[in-house]
């Protein structure tokens, strides 16, 4: 055997594991060197083994209990392509040969807010943009991500002084509000149309950015104003002070006020800010019709159709009803002014949503019912509705097992719906 491949095996039997060496007895007097790495390539797989077998071993597991509240935090998912998912390597990959990933099919964990140390507040959606209400270290901030065609989450550019405007920002970066005193700024809640944005404060009142062309940001028309690249953000001035919830529909917005009255301004083509006509209006006025005298509290607009909630539980509605979203109190296809839903005999309603032609409710016994025109979650033999349906329970997991199982909550988009139970399952 050759002097170095002896020097050799007796550095391994000083250094080896146990399995080395019982192999090396057996074929030490006629090794070679293809062998010995053989042999060793063996052992190492086998001992990386052993080490991950100890490592399970001391693994300490903590399991959590019923009452055990969950972390803090957020996922995306959807559509990547305009960075409203706000994962930066979606559209620019770290490494050389990966693709870009311009759609998330399942929720991904949005690190950026881990990383910055920032705990969510609020979250809204606009089309192919996205906003978030934060709290850090030094306060309260708005972040904005996404399309930024309309200035719709602020002015950025990059690099400062450059003349370089960003229309599209890949991760979240702060939106710059224009307070005298920022450290003092409290966010209560964000809101996001097609191309416009709501900042609701505590004590600031209400802020507005983004495409005005019909007067959803709250202030004057002006024909022909360009809204890309702009740097201003608008105080809306002829609102009360007591505003609890701001919602936006594609082109117009709601402000809904602590003792129930509902103020709207924007795109009335659709009747959809409730005032009496089909005009665009920049300046927020009481919404009129059957809610005057019933204290609101809560709206839902995602497109054109709007619903409201009295704290009776009574269900309002107006605006379009092209797919008899309020077929049952008039065959107009355009409403201008809220009509009361004769829909009492379903319960007493604590949510509504409104999508582009769906509509949804849930009532205080966990029943959800749907109505409209699409994909209305009970199969596809259920296209078309003129009056709410209820969808079966145990599509939402009740059964004889879990019989407390319900539905929470709902909401929806231009074209689906989202349900939560309470079992915190979605």
């Amino acid at each position: 055997m050759a002097a170095p491949l002896t020097t050799c095996i007796r550095q391994i039997e000083r250094t080896h594991s146990p399995q080395i060496l019982q192999k090396l007895k057996h074929v030490r007097g006629t090794l070679t060197w293809s062998c010995l790495v053989q042999i060793l390539r063996n052992a190492s797989y086998a001992t990386i083994r052993l080490r991950k077998q100890e490592q399970r071993k001391n693994q300490i597991f903590q399991y959590a209990g019923e009452d055990a509240k969950g972390a803090d935090r957020i996922y995306v998912w959807g559509n990547a392509t305009t960075g409203a998912l706000g994962i930066k390597t979606y559209l620019r990959p770290k490494r050389y040969g990966q693709h870009e990933i311009l759609t998330q099919k399942k929720p991904a964990r949005l690190r950026f807010m881990d990383v910055h140390k920032f705990k969510v507040l609020d979250v809204a959606c606009g089309y192919g943009f996205t906003v978030f209400a934060v709290k850090s270290n030094t306060g309260h901030k708005i972040l904005g991500c996404g399309i930024n065609s309309d200035s719709q989450i602020g002015f950025h550019e990059e690099p400062k002084n450059s003349g370089r405007i960003l229309e599209y920002i890949i991760q979240p970066a702060v939106i710059d509000l224009p307070q005298n005193d920022p450290a003092t700024l409290r966010l209560k809640q964000v809101a996001c149309g097609r191309a416009h944005t709501l900042i609701l404060t505590e004590k600031h009142g209400v802020f507005s950015l983004g495409n005005n062309a019909y007067g959803q940001c709250g202030r004057g028309i002006v024909e022909g104003e360009i809204f890309s690249k702009k740097s201003s953000i608008y105080k809306i001035p002829s609102l009360p002070e007591n505003i609890t919830k701001v919602v936006c529909g594609q082109d117009h917005s709601f402000f809904l006020t602590e003792t129930g009255e509902v103020y709207s301004c924007g795109l009335g083509a659709d009747g959809q800010t409730g005032l009496g006509h089909y005009k665009a209006t920049g300046i927020p006025s009481h919404v009129v019709g059957d809610i005057r005298g019933e204290k609101i509290i809560d709206i839902a607009s995602a497109a054109d159709c709007v619903l409201a909630i009295s704290e009776k539980g009574d269900l309002f509605g107006w605006g379009n009803s092209e797919y008899s979203q309020l077929s049952v109190v008039t065959d107009a296809t355009q409403v201008h002014t809220s009509r009361h839903l004769p829909f009492e005999k379903l319960g007493k309603i604590v949510k509504a949503c409104a999508g582009g032609s769906i509509c949804g409710i849930l009532n205080d016994q966990g029943q959800v019912f749907v109505w409209g025109f699409g994909i209305l979650g009970k199969g596809p033999n259920l296209e078309m509705a003129d009056f709410p349906r209820e969808i079966p329970p145990t599509l939402f997991g009740r059964n004889e097992l879990q019989t407390d199982t319900k539905v929470v909550d709902i909401n929806c988009g231009l074209s689906f719906y989202a349900a939560l139970t309470v079992k915190e399952e979605c």
